[in-house]
This record gives structure tokens, C-alpha cells and sequence, in this order.
């Protein structure tokens, strides 16, 4: 199919000439060779390593909003401690645009411990906990105490890794996660990539153990959604703003809002394929 390819074809363009092991080598370490060993990654997906193009700060440098469209179609990495790689395309996204925004952890422009991450340069993680129990994460951009959350990622690479950590974070024997299901939400994708508080505050230009790299074919207008943002609660006007950003079409994004949608195609507003 059209998208596959063109999918396929992304991936492929990350790759570089390096002799770092392969993925499944890290995996499964005991490994004959030349074996065919079970995939570790998306379908769609061609198994890939390092050194790729990695986003540097004029990136994360934009106002928030711009930021939070910008980051659809981008690829975060994460490196686990024991050398293996995850990958995943970031498909929704909301922004918090800081002080006047009331459903922003700093309306007001108040800053505290919690929300320090906020007030750094563009590019800095905020992580924070929310029930007590998970994490979700957000990215500082241009703009006092702005900020974007990551909602969603599709999975491309290392999604039995992935599938071990949701299952150890969920604490209870559980039904095998579909593809579909590893991400789809801000906590599901701290919970498959294993981010927590100890990342807070960290740098994504810098970091040795996450960072992002660029997607190959950023997506259009007509394949990007704007809606409002999710479990905010009663923020007045601010509830209804269409701060939440997602690609059009994607099974990976949490929630779809298909009045939206419908509105969009009698725009004539058809998704790429």
C-alpha cells in the first residue's frame, strides 16, 4: 500500500553507515547467526540505528503552539539502559501556552518545584505525576511557562521492550497489548518508554538517554487536526480552544474527534494516504 512504502521509506532515510549492533542483537543476545529471529519492531518499519540526524535547539525554539503542530510527524528515541533502542512517531500533541492559560500547570506565571521545567530554555522535559501512580510528559517551548504534552506516539521500533515495561508498570497480569495500544496516551507512552521523574528537566538536545530525530515527510495541513484538549476539567473559555493536534487518519492517536473531521472533509480537507 501507498503509505506503507512511503512509511518504509522514512525509516530508511534515518538510517546511517554505523557498525552499531542491529536491535534485535541487543534483544537477543544468544542469537545464532543468521537465524530469523522474531520482529522487534512495527511492519511498517525497516530495524535501524544511531547517529541519525538528531533535532538540535532552533527546533525546540518556537512559539507553542507552532511547536506542538511542528512535533507531528518527528521521531522520539529512547535509549534504555541495557543498549536497546526505542523509537517512536509523535502523532498527537497538545499545547499549554503558560500564564494566561488556565489550564496550565503555570497560569499565572507561577513557578514552583513542580513546574521549573516550564521556565527553561526550549527543549527541556517536564515530567510530572498525575493520581499519584503516572507520568506524563511535556516539552518546554518558546513562551513563559509554555509547554507541549505528547499524547501519543505510533511505535516503530523495540515494541516487545515496550510491551515489558507497560506490563511491568501495570503491576497485574494482563492481556497482550496490541500495536495500537502501547501509546496511545501521555501516560501508556511514559509507561512503554520508560520515563519517569528522573527525567524532568533534562535536555533533549543534550541527553544521552532520549532525544528526537526528524521525520522524513512532515505532514500537511489537511493531515493535522485541531481540537480541544483532553481531561482539562472546567477551564472556562480555555476548555474549548483547539489546543490539541493530531494526525488525521492515524490508529495510534488516542482520541479522535470525528465532528472535526466530518467538518474537514466537507471543506474538502482529504487526508494523504
Amino acid at each position: 500500500m501507498p503509505r506503507k512504502r512511503k512509511l518504509l521509506a522514512q525509516l530508511t532515510a534515518l538510517q546511517s553507515n554505523t557498525s552499531f549492533p542491529q536491535i534485535d542483537a541487543l534483544e537477543k543476545p544468544n542469537t545464532t547467526p543468521g537465524a530469523d529471529p522474531s520482529p522487534k519492531s512495527s511492519k511498517y518499519f525497516v530495524i535501524e540505528k544511531k547517529n541519525s540526524p538528531q533535532l538540535q535547539a532552533d527546533f525546540f525554539n518556537q512559539p507553542c503552539v507552532s511547536l506542538a503542530k511542528s512535533f507531528l510527524g518527528q521521531i522520539l528515541v529512547r535509549k534504555l539502559p541495557d543498549g536497546r533502542e526505542l523509537w517512536g512517531r509523535i502523532v498527537e500533541t497538545e499545547a499549554y501556552l503558560g500564564g494566561e492559560d488556565e489550564a496550565s500547570h503555570s497560569k499565572g506565571g507561577k513557578q514552583t518545584q513542580r513546574n521549573a521545567a516550564m521556565f527553561m530554555k526550549p527543549g527541556t522535559l517536564y515530567v510530572y505525576q498525575i493520581y499519584g501512580i503516572y507520568y506524563c510528559m511535556n516539552v518546554s517551548s518558546q513562551g513563559e511557562g509554555a509547554a507541549v504534552l505528547l499524547r501519543s506516539l505510533e511505535p516503530l521500533q523495540g515494541l516487545d521492550a515496550m510491551r515489558e515495561l507497560r506490563r511491568a508498570s501495570r503491576k497485574a497480569p494482563t492481556k497482550l497489548l496490541k500495536d495500537w495500544q502501547l501509546c496511545n496516551g501521555p501516560s501508556k507512552l511514559c509507561q512503554a518508554f520508560g520515563i519517569d521523574k528522573a527525567f524532568d528537566q533534562r535536555d533533549l538536545t543534550q541527553d544521552a538517554a532520549i532525544w528526537m530525530v526528524p521525520g522524513q515527510d512532515p505532514p500537511g495541513e489537511q493531515d493535522v487536526v485541531a481540537t480541544t484538549r483532553i481531561g482539562i476539567g472546567n477551564r472556562g473559555e480555555w476548555a474549548e480552544k483547539p489546543l490539541r493536534f493530531y494526525l488525521r487518519g492515524n490508529k495510534f492517536v488516542s482520541v479522535v474527534d470525528k465532528k472535526i473531521e466530518r467538518e474537514m472533509a466537507a471543506r474538502g480537507h482529504s487526508p494523504c494516504s
